[in-house]
């Protein structure tokens, strides 16, 4: 038996030192231990703040580790005039100006007091549902708002996930077919991990009078809106509000998060990103995680959170997978990546521009001699020069590019080519016939399919006529008359 030493005085003072720091350690721990409530209403609010609204594709600042507050949101309605595309512009009804509304970034367990304003220019009255309210219509039952007017109402979050918010004015369809929808998200206590790049992207179909790409005002078509036939379907409200200097950007070794929607009213989104895999997907935006996806599927009033690391450098196509909608009615986006490159990983070279959006111009392959009718109008060359820019852009700047120079080994130039110079009635038959075979261009042999454009006279008049007088060649002014008589086999 081994006999046990007293302790000394000052031992015992360390002894007992030690142990009174210990509890003090302790509740300390205990002070910043989060705490455990039977339900998220019981999380209590310490304090005010006003909550930071975003416009698209911005994000507000994350949530992280604070505790649960009573957060300030105000939110203005305003009905206003927007572009939708080049020379097409589009009566849109907004939360907060744009189209997706402003974004609303809270945690669970706020208690948000929510103002909606109706701007006394606007013409109709308005409400708000939002999805993560827990509440007769979403709030909608207590916000419905004349112009002029202003009503507030408080909700607590309950559940963390990411959530549409849209007006609930009958008729509900016209009003969210008119831009009135947006994205609220309620972080999990404690936050979401942390990222390198956040953006907001939501997808709408628009119904028009006129077709896709006509120029003007266009108004709303509650007939087309019933048949959900979309004469546009877009991210952020608008063709190209994702691209080209309007591009969202990363950098190589990044991590991006976007918070996308889909705001409807009718169509389903396939949202899918050319050239990444999502390394997670929080499926319609709850707390399930999918790992490796490579198109995500949003309801109509839905939305998800994909995560991707971005590995190499290069442009980026965001898509509605139904991929019509993506080339010829707007579901087009861009992710611009700046880095060096791996060539571990992706060899080739990236070509900027290739998946440009082609417009609105329905291409038909050549084989028959379809009627369209045709307005005579009487042009200067100006304008010729302008409205065969617009076609160009919508119809051929996918294939041949931006300056003409084509694509190599796929599609020949237009810029000083030998072949377009040397004989304008056999271009003209092209683009009212389309083209199979193999052709040679300035040296080059190309064996690739030029498409029947199915645009009128006066439209091809004005596209060969800008074409012919830009990039080096020849300046023919192409009439409608030479166009005629080409198509009538004269």
């Amino acid at each position: 038996m081994v006999k046990q030493k007293s302790l000394k005085p000052k031992s015992l003072r360390l002894v007992i030192t030690t142990m009174l720091l210990s509890v003090l350690f302790l509740a300390c721990v205990d002070n910043t231990k989060k705490a455990e409530y039977e339900s998220t209403v019981d999380i209590p609010v310490s304090r005010e703040m006003i909550a930071e609204l975003t416009s698209p594709p911005n994000v507000p600042t994350p949530v992280g580790r604070r505790k649960a507050k009573k957060l300030i949101v105000n939110m203005e309605i305003l009905e206003q005039e927007g572009t939708m595309t080049d020379g097409t512009t589009y009566n849109y009804w907004t939360f907060g100006g744009s189209v997706p509304g402003s974004f609303i970034r809270t945690r669970v367990g706020d208690e948000v007091e929510f103002t909606l304003s109706n701007h006394p220019d606007n013409k109709l009255p308005h409400n708000i549902d939002l999805h993560a309210v827990t509440g007769p219509g979403g709030g909608a039952t207590s916000s419905f708002v004349a112009p002029g007017h202003e009503k507030k109402f408080n909700f607590k979050t309950l559940n963390a996930g990411l959530y549409v918010y849209h007006c609930a004015t009958a008729p509900v369809g016209m009003h969210i077919a008119n831009g009135m929808y947006g994205l609220i998200l309620v972080e999990p206590e404690g936050g979401l991990p942390p990222v390198d790049k956040e953006y907001y992207i939501m997808q709408g179909d628009f119904y028009t009078k006129g077709k896709n790409g006509d120029p003007g005002l266009q108004a709303f078509d509650m007939q087309k809106a019933v048949d959900e036939d979309a004469d546009y379907v877009v991210f952020n409200g608008r063709v190209g509000a994702l691209t080209g200097d309007n591009a969202i950007t990363a950098n190589v070794g990044e991590t991006v998060r976007l918070y996308v929607g889909n705001g409807g009213p009718n169509l389903v989104s396939s949202f899918h990103v050319i050239g990444e895999i999502f390394d997670k997907v929080h499926v319609e935006g709850g707390s399930i995680i999918n790992k490796d996806v490579q198109t995500t599927l949003i309801p109509a009033g839905g939305a998800t959170i994909v995560e991707f690391r971005v590995d190499v450098p290069g442009t980026f196509i965001l898509v509605d997978h139904s991929i019509f909608r993506a080339f010829n009615k707007g579901a087009l986006g861009m992710l611009k990546v700046n880095g060096e490159e791996d060539k571990r990983i992706y060899s080739g070279v990236v070509q900027e521009g290739i998946y440009q959006p082609e417009g609105g111009g329905i291409q038909i392959m050549p084989n028959g001699d379809d009627k369209k009718p045709t307005v005579n109008v009487s042009k200067t060359l100006a304008e010729k020069m302008e409205s065969g820019k617009q076609i160009y852009m919508q119809t051929c700047f996918a294939c041949h590019q931006a300056e003409g120079q084509g694509i190599p080994s796929a599609f020949p130039p237009l810029a000083e080519s030998d072949y377009l110079n040397a004989d304008v009635n056999r271009a003209i038959g092209i683009v009212l016939r389309g083209k199979t075979g193999e052709i040679t261009v300035n040296g080059e042999k190309y064996n690739s399919v030029m498409t029947r454009q199915a645009i009128s006279n006066d439209e091809i008049a004005d596209v060969m006529t800008y074409i012919y007088n830009s990039w080096g060649n020849n300046k023919t002014n192409v009439t409608k008359a030479q166009v005629d008589q080409i198509k009538n086999g004269h």
